[in-house]
């Protein structure tokens, strides 16, 4: 007699679930990490990017994202996602100076034509030699800005012109100013409008959409089409590798086809905001000028050096410096 009202009972049980239907899945909260402001065009996507992650798992993930790095600086954003202090966080490889030596080399002064090609190439080189410096996260997607040109108080046709001109510029770009005759001037984004308005510095190397971004074309007049040594800056979306392990298979493949979509939305926002600075540029009456091609060949040979130190540099470490800068060069020539 128990034993048939214990089965009657688990029957009836097992039947009361059937009709109440499936068990909903635990919702997964995880926290985003952004340096950039939320206004940003490059925050907006990347909070597009967490609005779909939601969608596509009908509610199961929900992400809480922190922009202008309330959570984690951004020199501080990789090793935060690391250590589990945000989940997933975008920052700027260049920001921890010798962590990154093989991404290192998207940020050489290729002549990238453009954000979506610097965004592309930069997720195609990651997939192709996957260096272990990445190791210790899972990489959602990477993207990087335009080409960094010159901007400047006074007209810059060619190096002369260049010489001994007081430069805003970091890392990279101080080797480019340096390279050309400027004199680099360490200071950060934040800093440059006033540095311009005072005459601390002449000029500021950055992508065109920061003179509307940073309302710096308020305080130059001139831009220099340098893309033919235009730099990129390469940027990491990334995700702590034991929350990544924890995922449901299929909420993986969900965050996997979503950031593959979101390569193109990133690279696409930094082209539609460098349209947008040269509009805003030129709506001021700025002017941008056009090196010839012969100058154009003489600002390729004086930045050639960083490139060729780049690849003996790396080398020297052990790892495939040349074949790094070979394969960058190739994806750049069927790009253009």
């Amino acid at each position: 007699m128990k034993k048939h009202l214990a089965f009657v009972t688990i029957m009836a049980l097992f039947f009361a679930l059937a009709l109440s239907g499936p068990v909903a899945a635990k919702t997964i909260n995880l926290t985003y990490s952004i340096f950039f402001p939320p206004t940003h065009g490059q925050c907006k996507a990347a909070m597009s990017w967490a609005a779909e992650i939601e969608k596509r798992t009908n509610g199961q993930v929900k992400i809480q994202v922190f922009p202008t790095g309330t959570l984690t600086k951004p020199q501080q954003c990789y090793d935060g996602v690391v250590n589990g202090i945000s989940d997933i966080g975008m920052s700027v490889f260049a920001y921890t100076r010798g962590r990154f030596p093989v991404m290192a080399a998207l940020d050489m002064p290729f002549g990238y034509p453009s954000g979506l090609v610097a965004t592309r190439m930069a997720n195609e080189f990651y997939n192709q030699f996957k260096p272990k410096e990445l190791d210790d996260v899972k990489v959602l997607y990477l993207h990087g800005h335009g080409p960094g040109l010159l901007h400047t108080k006074k007209p810059v046709k060619s190096i002369e012109d260049m010489k001994g001109l007081k430069i805003r510029s970091t890392g990279l770009s101080a080797r480019i100013v340096e390279s050309l005759g400027g004199v680099a001037v360490a200071m950060p984004q934040n800093a440059a409008y006033e540095a311009l308005q005072k005459g601390v510095v002449e000029g500021t190397f950055t992508p065109i959409e920061t003179l509307k971004g940073w309302k710096q074309a308020e305080v130059v007049k001139y831009t220099t089409d340098s893309r033919s040594v235009g730099y990129t800056t390469a940027m990491y979306v990334v995700m702590n590798r034991g929350k990544w392990d924890k995922l449901p298979a299929d909420v993986q493949k969900v965050f996997d086809e979503v950031s593959q979509e979101w390569i193109d939305v990133h690279g696409e926002t930094w082209d539609a905001d460098d349209a947008a600075g040269r509009e805003f540029t030129l709506s001021l009456g700025n002017e941008i000028l056009e090196l010839s091609d012969s100058e154009n060949a003489r600002w390729i040979d004086a930045v050639q050096p960083i490139i060729d130190g780049y690849a003996t540099s790396t080398k020297e470490k052990g790892l495939a410096g040349d074949e790094y800068v070979e394969a960058l060069q190739s994806m750049l020539k069927v790009a253009k």
